[in-house]
């Protein structure tokens, strides 16, 4: 399966706010306000393979060195995990205050 690029605007699933597209052409696969996703990709990236359909709630982040921070999302449907790479203009420092609060 090749990737498959979608950087298009969206209206949030979660927040409902207007979404705009990626600021550095990637693709744009989470809401930048409430880290929302929505579970479309089944194996791969791009695919829009699966059938769930289900909001993809931001749980946590991880760090690859060839990517960088990710934001790992659960489905609130089927619970499948995925992660997804932070993109410039997510309200990331938000959301870890927020990942510090919850644990302390």
């Amino acid at each position: 399966m090749t990737f498959v690029m979608y950087n298009e605007s969206f209206e949030c699933e979660n927040c409902h706010k207007s979404v705009t597209i990626h600021p550095e052409w990637s693709a744009r696969n989470h809401c930048p306000f409430c880290l929302y996703s929505k579970h479309v990709d089944d194996k791969n990236p791009g695919d829009r393979a699966s059938e769930c359909h289900g909001k993809m709630q931001p749980i946590g982040i991880d760090y690859r060195k060839n990517k960088g921070y990710m934001i790992e999302h659960r489905c609130m449907k089927c619970k499948k995990i995925m992660l997804n790479k932070v993109a410039p203009d997510d309200n990331f420092l938000d959301f870890i205050k927020q990942l510090n609060k919850e644990r302390i």
